[in-house]
């Protein structure tokens, strides 16, 4: 009688399916954000660059190299925004499964509709221009559909069992980013003009119909020269912009001197989900960055 208990035991061990969460390696935090709303508990997650780290400038740590030798799949911004970290990480895993065409080197770029692409003057004294377009599109909703839907499809090449529960969660994020478009089209923003201290808002203004009519910044990653500062001084008294956005990574210092001599706001903006109180994921982050532009 043991003996047929034990062989029924093992036959439950053999026949019953093991679940396998899939090892996702993302380099932000809104790309973690997106992984777990789209895989839930079917994906084990690591995120690479922490919120209050400035994405254009990050090293290629062992622990970062570490994450991604045991990844399924890394997830990446991609339109160069990672480029001094992300070849060497992926490079120095010697994990086959997440080098360059594989199904487990997801670029989430590639679902994305980039503006500002480079024209054929462009070249590096113009500032850190990014030649495949403004890599910020984090801030778009449009996008971010888009991204996530790129994402359960992936999910789902890499788990093909799990193809209903990603495509489930997909329709689960869609649908709550409706609702939320809802509530986010009423705030009054459209029209408004705002000073930027980095070319960070495009997307966002793009998509909730406000403008940028200046940069603190001269050029894309260079601090602003002092005579640039006294003709943006000028211009923001003539014309009154609602705000200077910017975020703790950028030019805060340089944008409150700004608001001391001109008497416009700065309104500090959050720049990656986590980076502010109550930005715990995409949906609350961009919660935050709207109702502080009102």
């Amino acid at each position: 009688m043991k003996k047929i208990f034990l062989t029924f035991l093992l036959s439950l061990v053999l026949t019953t399916p093991v679940f396998a969460e899939v090892n996702v390696v993302a380099t932000l935090p809104w790309i973690g954000s997106l992984a777990k709303e789209i895989g839930k508990d079917k994906v084990s997650l690591t995120v690479l660059v922490k919120p209050n780290q400035d994405p254009h400038y990050v090293d290629a740590k062992p622990s970062m190299i570490r994450a991604a030798n045991r990844a399924d799949v890394i997830m990446y911004n991609g339109l160069d925004l990672e480029i001094s970290y992300i070849p060497i990480i992926i490079r120095s895993s010697r994990n086959s499964k997440i080098q360059q065409g594989q199904k487990g080197n997801l670029d989430c770029s590639q679902y994305v509709n980039p503006i500002d692409r480079a024209r054929a003057d462009m070249d590096r004294s113009m500032g850190d221009v990014h030649p495949m377009g403004n890599p910020h599109y984090h801030f778009s909703p449009g996008n971010i559909l888009r991204v996530a839907e790129g994402m359960a499809a992936a999910l789902t090449e890499l788990d093909p069992a799990g193809e209903g529960f990603y495509r489930a969660n997909f329709e689960a994020f869609a649908g709550k980013l409706r609702e939320k478009q809802k509530q986010w089209s009423s705030l009054p923003i459209s029209g408004k003009r705002f000073i930027a201290y980095h070319k960070l808002f495009e997307y966002l203004a793009a998509d909730f119909g406000f403008r940028i009519i200046g940069y603190v910044e001269s050029k894309p990653g260079i601090p602003p020269s002092a005579s640039h500062i006294e003709r943006l001084i000028e211009d923001m008294k003539k014309s009154r912009p609602d705000g200077i956005l910017t975020t703790s990574l950028y030019g805060k210092k340089e944008a409150e001197s700004l608001s001391t001599k001109t008497g416009v706001r700065v309104i500090l903006l959050p720049n990656d989900v986590g980076a502010g109180k109550g930005t715990e994921d995409w949906f609350s982050f961009m919660d935050v960055t709207l109702k502080s532009l009102q």
